[in-house]
């Protein structure tokens, strides 16, 4: 998205005559801005004020909803299936270009985990982000209301598996939740409620540095959450999690956040891949050995020139992805026109994280903040960074309004199922549940 906006913009006169064309094919009509998710699903920020429409903000591009399923970039086509694909019986779309831009950006990193792909739940969109939100509630509406011990018990245990950013967030904007909303529950405590954080290695959080992590974990553990490091999930089977350390916990929740790879379109390609799956990439943006074609983000292995270090390459990251896509509008425009191109280059600017309301740790610029002044770094950053005036106003009013009012505390999960009223009403049974996350 922030290619074409900039492209848009420096090629405006030849879109206008024609002379220029982008096309955008994307699975969704929307950017998700992902640093708000923790708090889509906390109910801080409505869902949607965390997406960018596209239609919107690239009013000149050609936005076309669909997957790539093949790239042949020897020939310049790309092979896209649409949502009317299926519908028409006409087959998969083959767009012809000049330039190609790829930027995928990454998926979920799963491991062979026993049980894994039926219970777990990952936290990389908003209807995750929502749809886990949801399911929180709901496990406390079971809890409250059933008289077996062993489903009170599993409904009110919640396990993440992952130390990341996504995993940390996650847990602790929906642990700040779920303990407000246990004061309106007559037999649930806060207390009742357990949250695990499994992380395999010694540390969580590695980005804001090692004694930030260190504060982040009594952070955590103070709030009575079970952070285990050096732990792995072994299984999942039966809706039991079962750690490398011995540990068993029936449980109805598990969030997966334990890592990314990068999205399985680069492997339909014809381009030069890294051993990560990575499309090889110059500091120029350019794909290594190829012509007219172009990559930026999690899916692109780029030389860290700002390290100083031979072989080392930029991390996946928003703040390294936004940076790219700006220098790759300007060289691929530059390309166009013949002119020299730029390479790429910034400095790592340092990082923030929230940990639930008013708690947060940050790591800018050499300097370490925590507790409230990091939480309002970690909001103001990235005020600063969602695109567009009209989503920056929103969120705005939005933590505004929650400061002076009472938490949202209700579960749509019928959203999910908008059609099962009526089915029921028609004499028709319901389609059973499908959250993947129970």
């Amino acid at each position: 998205m922030y290619t074409a906006l900039r492209l848009q913009r420096k090629l405006k006169h030849r879109l206008r005559s024609g002379e220029a064309e982008i096309v955008v094919v994307t699975p969704e009509p929307y950017m998700t801005y992902q640093p708000f998710l923790p708090e889509a699903a906390a109910g801080s920020i409505s869902p949607r004020h965390v997406v960018v429409p596209l239609r919107r903000v690239l009013p000149h591009c050609t936005i076309v909803i669909g997957e790539a399923q093949r790239i042949d970039h020897a020939k310049r086509t790309a092979t896209v299936t649409t949502l009317a694909t299926g519908e028409d019986g006409t087959g998969a779309l083959e767009i012809a270009y000049d330039e190609l831009v790829l930027a995928p950006g990454s998926v979920s990193r799963t491991l062979p985990v026993p049980g894994l792909a039926d219970h777990g739940v990952g936290f990389k969109t908003i209807e995750e982000a929502i749809g886990l939100r949801n399911h929180v509630i709901e496990q406390m509406d079971i809890a409250s209301a059933t008289r077996d011990p062993a489903i009170r018990d599993a409904a009110l245990t919640f396990v993440f598996v992952g130390g990341g950013y996504a995993g940390v967030e996650a847990l602790a904007e929906l642990e700040d939740m779920a303990r407000y909303t246990s004061r309106y529950y007559h037999n649930i405590k806060a207390e009742d409620l357990k949250w695990i954080l499994v992380e395999a290695t010694g540390r969580i959080l590695p980005e804001v540095g090692e004694s930030m992590g260190r504060y982040a974990v009594r952070e955590l553990r103070g709030r009575n959450i079970d952070v285990r490091l050096d732990t792995r999930l072994d299984s999942i089977e039966d809706r039991v999690a079962v750690l490398s350390d011995g540990s068993r916990f029936r449980t109805r929740t598990l969030v997966w956040t334990a890592g990314v790879k990068p999205s399985p379109l680069l492997a339909a390609t014809d381009l030069p891949l890294d051993e990560r799956g990575r499309l090889v990439c110059t500091a120029r943006l350019t794909v290594e050995g190829t012509e007219h074609a172009w990559a930026a983000g999690d899916a692109a292995a780029v030389p860290d020139l700002a390290a100083g270090e031979p072989g080392r390459q930029t991390a996946p990251n928003a703040q390294h992805a936004v940076r790219q896509a700006k220098v790759l509008a300007d060289n691929l425009v530059a390309a166009i026109d013949g002119g020299p191109l730029t390479e790429y280059r910034h400095s790592y600017a340092g990082s923030v994280a929230s940990l639930g309301l008013h708690k947060g740790v940050a790591h800018v610029y050499g300097r370490r903040l925590k507790g409230y002044p990091a939480w309002l770094m970690h909001r103001m950053y990235h005020l600063s960074r969602v695109p567009t005036f009209n989503r920056k106003a929103r969120v705005l009013a939005e933590w505004t309004l929650a400061g002076l009012f009472k938490r949202e505390i209700v579960s749509l999960g019928s959203l999910e199922h908008p059609r099962a009223e009526f089915e029921l009403a028609a004499g028709r049974r319901p389609r059973p549940d499908g959250d993947d996350c129970q």
